[in-house]
């Protein structure tokens, strides 16, 4: 099957698929991935706590980011249906977990070709604040554990140190907290900004095709009962 004749094909399947889906449910989802952008995306490096990594995806979905990036040198990255409450359904996860090789350089390699400027979080290498970020490129902000923070690699490789404003005694913010703080700002500036910061129409359609698959019941059988 040709390239082209496979797209036709999976814009017919995405057709049939939204029968099977009530139209308040086509237009809510039509809006939200109108709001959902690349261009900003999460990486995590060895969290191990599954509260922290489940808040994260949650934030994630509720800010329209669409990647989290998941780097698992030496933990499992692991989420809590009870806490994620489906929001993991909606983004992308990518995990770098191959063992005996640098997960954190797989992933940064990956970014970087993808057009990310990579931003490491950390306090006390810092030379950057959130209203500094201009967003001139496409963004990746790394965040690692509160007790051991970013990998070495992790914050030498990166373009720049992100610092998060504190006012406090105590050292850090609880992990899902500090992205919620800092995607939170960058969303919103992106949102005001004059970038191209929306998914493109393929992405779009494929997105979409996705969800309609999670959402129709027994929609693998009809998958393939469709390309046969």
């Amino acid at each position: 099957m040709g390239l082209l004749m496979k797209k036709n094909k999976e814009a017919q399947f995405l057709d049939f698929l939204a029968d099977y889906i009530t139209e308040n449910k086509r237009t809510k989802i039509n809006e939200v991935l109108k709001k959902r952008t690349r261009y900003l995306t999460v990486v995590l490096e060895d969290i191990f706590k599954e509260h922290n990594a489940s808040a994260v995806v949650r934030t994630c979905e509720c800010l329209g980011i669409q990647d989290l990036h998941a780097i698992q040198n030496r933990y499992e990255f692991n989420v809590n249906p009870d806490v994620v409450r489906g929001s993991s359904n909606w983004i992308d996860i990518f995990h770098y977990r191959e063992p005996e090789i640098n997960n954190t350089e797989v992933c940064y390699h990956r970014l970087k070709e993808q057009g990310y400027k990579i931003f490491a979080t950390s306090t006390s290498l810092a030379d950057t604040g959130l209203d500094d970020v201009t967003l001139d490129h496409k963004t990746a902000i790394v965040f690692g554990t509160e007790l051991e923070g970013l990998s070495d690699y992790a914050l030498e490789n990166a373009d720049g140190c992100l610092k998060i404003p504190m006012y406090g005694f105590t050292e850090s913010y609880n992990l899902s907290v500090c992205v919620a703080i800092c995607m939170s700002q960058l969303v919103e500036n992106l949102r005001h900004s004059e970038k191209v910061w929306k998914l493109k129409k393929n992405e779009l359609e494929a997105i979409k095709l996705e969800w309609f698959k999670r959402i129709v019941k027994k929609s693998e059988t009809l998958e393939k009962a469709f390309f046969k």
